[in-house]
């Protein structure tokens, strides 16, 4: 099988990289610290210096990184993977940025003989460690037929969906998080009422689940906030990086944002906190706060 490049081993990308090596790519790594690396090379991975090392060693290069900056580093700093690119190189960047950085990257890498795919994923640090991830993808068709191997190795492969051209995976995935965070301060608010009105928030959830207004967020996060479990799965401060991608696009387009507004707020307000590197769906706190007590009061 091919050899598969992989770049940045954090919470999210060192289990996808496991996930490739578990289907049977020779898989080289690279990130910034060493002991993730060496994890990985450990379940049979091989290690590169430098991001162009990647480039010289795999045709087909999947990055997982924070934020916009770190990809454009990556890609074109010094000994970047752009300084070292051979003919026909796929790069598969899962990392979430702004849709407009993605499609300036998309066209340097055709520049030079290459393709990009912006494939932001949803799912958390358990759809990474279980392969079950959501990818929303951007790309020219063909190159993300052939490269959708690769892609179903790390998440699950009915949800793996090319949304458009360069750029349209990124957009999609600001939906994605305009759409959560709604949902979530929305729980955390009824969570709020049922503890003031002296009704059993679980047992509120409960029947919510079994009706219309059930959703995954109310599924998942909800336990967790009943639980006051906000072990981080997705850090709250890369939540506001993807909140500010959102108000960029947003503004980019002049679409309509009332309800995302002021959910950007309350996110902004969560890391501003000092819960920066507690779980996104530490969000409730902040209303919590608000309603005047915290997560304990909702336990029996």
């Amino acid at each position: 099988m091919e050899t598969i490049g992989f770049i940045g081993l954090g919470l999210m990308g060192k289990p996808m990289a496991r996930n490739l090596l578990k289907r049977g790519y020779a898989v080289v790594v690279h990130s910034r610290s060493r002991p993730p690396v060496d994890d990985v090379v450990a379940l049979g991975a091989i290690a590169a210096k430098s991001p162009a090392d990647i480039a010289r060693r795999a045709k087909t290069i999947v990055t997982m990184l924070p934020d916009g900056p770190d990809v454009e580093q990556v890609l074109e700093g010094t000994d970047g993977v752009f300084s070292a690119i051979q003919p026909e190189t796929v790069i598969i960047d899962t990392s979430t940025i702004s849709p407009a950085t993605a499609q300036r990257l998309a066209a340097r890498a055709s520049e030079l003989g290459g393709a990009m795919l912006d494939a932001p994923v949803s799912g958390g640090e358990i759809g990474a460690i279980n392969a079950t991830l959501s990818i929303m993808v951007g790309g020219d068709a063909d190159v993300f037929a052939a490269a959708k191997p690769v892609l179903d190795a790390m998440g699950n492969p009915e949800r793996v969906v090319r949304i458009g051209g360069s750029g349209a995976g990124q957009v999609c995935k600001v939906c994605n998080q305009m759409v959560i965070g709604g949902t979530l301060s929305v729980v955390a608010e009824a969570f709020a009422l049922a503890r003031k009105a002296g009704v059993a928030p679980g047992l509120v959830r409960d029947a919510l689940l079994g009706g219309f207004a059930s959703s995954r967020v109310l599924e998942v996060h909800g336990e967790r906030i009943l639980k006051g479990n906000y072990v981080p799965g997705f850090r709250s401060k890369l939540y506001a990086k993807d909140y500010r991608i959102a108000a960029e696009t947003l503004r980019a387009h002049d679409a309509p944002s009332p309800v995302t507004s002021v959910v950007h707020a309350l996110v902004d307000r969560l890391v501003e906190s000092g819960r920066g590197e507690e779980d996104y769906s530490a969000l409730a706190k902040v209303i919590f706060d608000l309603a005047g007590f915290d997560e304990a009061a909702l336990q029996p």
